[in-house]
């Protein structure tokens, strides 16, 4: 089989051409494990297929890196962008992807012939705790009857009570603020998030340190993966997170792991937009 290593911040994923390479769906499970090891097979976050659509350009076919499916993901819809524009699958710089049955609408900034960064309108941004999803009835305290988003609410994880805001950007996001994010073990703390009896669909959690009203530093436990050096869809929860409390500008940039990535919440549209880089790291055949 054919592949593309790509990444967008760090966050990597390995990309397959759904039209050439003919794979089943219950094989790719197992193939997705296989490949995402980092000692055994290819290495990377998770495997991305890029299918033909019927009413879209491109479809987005995600899985995590413990063959688990996903919704929607930002860094790699973004290098899946770059890969069908390099490639020469498509001259277009406006497209339309879909992933997860929801479309996307990606505008692709070029340079000397290749996609350099990408911006992609996210659409709106969940809230209704219903859809993201979360389950009240599991949390610390009840929230008002109707609520329409649950802001700073509280959760205790491991003895401890965090302040958490949930958005959906396709997927669950599941955002707290604390004073150090440097100083956090992830792999202790991050699967309890990820499996609180509360998210009946698992969650992303973001740690997010405010700097200043434009910036912010964040770091991610992704479901299915555990800690990546960046999440698209978790900076765009991030933006409207701290737009929600108060925290920040419509327009921030995310600073993770792996670099930066800019975010706007336009309040008029409620679209929010992201914007960042996705590079191709090498390609090759392996034998599934």
């Amino acid at each position: 089989m054919y592949f593309t290593k790509m990444q967008g911040c760090g966050n990597d994923y390995i990309y397959v051409d759904g039209a050439k390479e003919h794979i089943t769906q219950a094989e790719k499970p197992d193939i997705v494990r296989r490949l995402s090891d980092r000692h055994f097979g290819i290495g990377g976050d998770g495997v991305i297929f890029i299918n033909p659509a019927v009413d879209a350009d491109f479809e987005m076919e995600m899985y995590n890196a413990d063959g688990s499916r996903s919704e929607m993901c930002g860094n790699g819809i973004r290098c899946v962008a770059k890969y069908v524009y390099d490639k020469g699958l498509t001259d277009k710089t406006d497209l339309v992807i879909v992933s997860g049955g929801k479309p996307k609408y990606i505008h692709i900034h070029e340079k000397n012939g290749k996609a350099e960064r990408i911006r992609v309108n996210m659409g709106s941004p969940i809230l209704e705790p219903k859809l993201v999803p979360v389950d009240p009835s599991k949390l610390d305290e009840a929230p008002n009857a109707g609520s329409e988003a649950l802001v700073n609410t509280p959760l205790t994880v491991l003895g401890k009570t965090y302040g958490m805001t949930f958005v959906s950007m396709g997927n669950p996001h599941a955002v707290t603020f604390v004073d150090d994010v440097k100083g956090l073990d992830l792999p202790a703390i991050g699967p309890s998030f990820e499996n609180h009896v509360c998210f009946p669909n698992r969650t992303n959690t973001e740690f997010v340190r405010v700097m200043d009203r434009k910036n912010i530093e964040m770091r991610v436990w992704e479901r299915g993966t555990g800690e990546t050096l960046a999440c698209g869809t978790g900076c765009c929860a991030c933006g409207v997170a701290c737009v929600l409390n108060g925290l920040t500008d419509e327009s921030i940039t995310v600073h993770v792991l792996g670099g930066e990535i800019e975010i706007t919440w336009d309040r008029g549209e409620n679209v929010v937009y992201m914007t960042g880089p996705a590079v191709t790291v090498f390609e090759g055949e392996v034998k599934i």
